[in-house]
């Protein structure tokens, strides 16, 4: 159990009968309120402000089970605890200024993380790196700002202090680290969220075959008997350390089966949901006429990946190729052939190129704050604008940078941030 609060010495002497020593694991009885023991373990006491959250910390380490954990926390209650809200240690940690609103929602981040890659860069952010990398544009924005701001008290001498202090180099500079954050950025978006791939086709295309081939392993139940699969089955894989949620549905054809009737229902439901469409074909049989009515039904929105498969049945080699209707990839799901084309070019559709040195596991609100950061900083340094405009948008430009670390935050978006961490966190 953790307790945050002020002055936790007379907690711990209520609950222990002695004082605690500051960083340093005692063993302890927690007592009840006549002194008999609940239970026995290690306490540990950071005083303020040297704790996680900046206030007095004390944590409690018992045994663990539910009927004495409940016995401590009711005893805890007892002496004027109360149970912590969702992301409340880390909201008291940002208001106490222990971290700021990026590496707060880094903590969720690595809690949540879905590979190795998107733990990896939740502990960056963590650790502070992403949020360095913003307050060092925000500074050198505050110093673009006084530069342009202080020609406008002497209009006679502005070209010549603003080329003196290369002004219109240092814009450049500035959009230029602005486009590499964001597109690390944007790869942490893909790596944090995943992809969701539907597999799509007539029955008996190999569909379940192809699910297994990207898993790597048994999944999805293959039959030569059309039909088999009757309910969407999900199965996440990793590419390049790219969560993909691959889904595989019951073919998509006309039938009088009730029971197939609602598992195709079920998977157009899945395709109106999906990144992307992995469109599968015999390849021994081309794109039939049920084919071209699954073509005409996919939304607008997905991407469509069409994927010849049986390569290995109709003799063909594994190629990728530019169709009519977009890509198209010839593989073997039973023997691998082409699958390494499959999965580049999923890589390829999410945006993703490769290497975590430099990617920020960006939330959307991120990106949005960076793109319009971006756009102002564009426009600043846009030929001819006036200099009462140009120092307007570095100060724009400034102020959504500012949303990233929460340094200009409205009080109710901060509530609906931490409300989605978990208790305890």
């Amino acid at each position: 159990m953790r307790i945050s609060g002020t002055a936790l010495q007379s907690f711990v002497r209520a609950l222990t009968g002695r004082e605690a020593k500051p960083r340093h694991a005692g063993f302890v009885r927690f007592l009840d309120p006549d002194g008999q023991p609940i239970d026995e373990g290690l306490l540990l006491y950071f005083p303020a402000p040297g704790s996680f959250t900046g206030e007095d910390v004390v944590e409690l380490q018992g045994h663990g089970g539910p009927v004495v954990m409940q016995m401590l926390l009711s005893r805890c209650l007892e002496l004027g605890a109360r149970l912590a809200q969702p992301g409340e240690f880390s909201r008291r940690a940002f208001l106490n200024g222990r971290m700021d609103l990026a590496q707060a929602e880094a903590v969720a981040d690595l809690i949540e993380a879905r590979s190795a890659a998107a733990a990896r860069s939740a502990l960056r952010s963590l650790s502070g790196e992403f949020s360095r990398k913003v307050d060092a544009l925000q500074q050198e924005l505050m110093d673009l700002r006084m530069l342009v701001e202080a020609t406008l008290d002497f209009p006679e001498e502005e070209v010549e202090l603003l080329e003196r202090e290369g002004a219109a180099e240092r814009i450049v500079a500035v959009r230029s680290m602005l486009e590499q954050i964001l597109d690390g950025a944007s790869q942490g978006a893909i790596l944090r969220n995943g992809l969701n791939v539907v597999l799509v086709g007539e029955p008996n295309v190999g569909k379940s075959s192809l699910l297994n081939a990207l898993a790597g392993e048994e999944r999805a139940i293959v039959t030569e008997i059309a039909g088999t699969t009757r309910d969407a089955l999900r199965e996440t894989i990793e590419i390049e350390g790219i969560p993909v949620n691959v889904i595989d549905i019951a073919g998509l054809r006309e039938t009088s089966d009730p029971v197939e009737r609602i598992g195709v229902e079920r998977a157009w439901h899945e395709i109106s949901r999906a990144h992307v469409a992995l469109r599968v074909v015999d390849a021994r049989a081309g794109k039939t006429e049920g084919d071209v009515k699954i073509d005409r039904g996919l939304p607008s929105g997905v991407e469509v990946i069409t994927v010849f498969n049986k390569i290995d049945l109709s003799g063909g080699a594994p190629v990728r190729r530019e169709g009519e209707h977009g890509v198209e990839l010839m593989v073997s799901a039973k023997t691998g052939a082409g699958m390494s084309l499959l999965r580049d070019e999923l890589l390829r559709v999410v945006g993703w190129h490769g290497g975590d040195e430099d990617v920020v596991l960006a939330r959307e609100r991120h990106l949005v704050a960076l793109r319009s950061a971006l756009g102002h900083v564009r426009e600043a340094g846009a030929p001819g604008l006036r200099l009462e405009l140009a120092a307007e948008e570095l100060r724009l430009a400034q102020l959504a940078l500012g949303e990233i670390t929460g340094e200009f935050t409205a009080d109710d978006l901060l509530g609906i941030i931490f409300s989605r961490f978990c208790i305890g966190k």
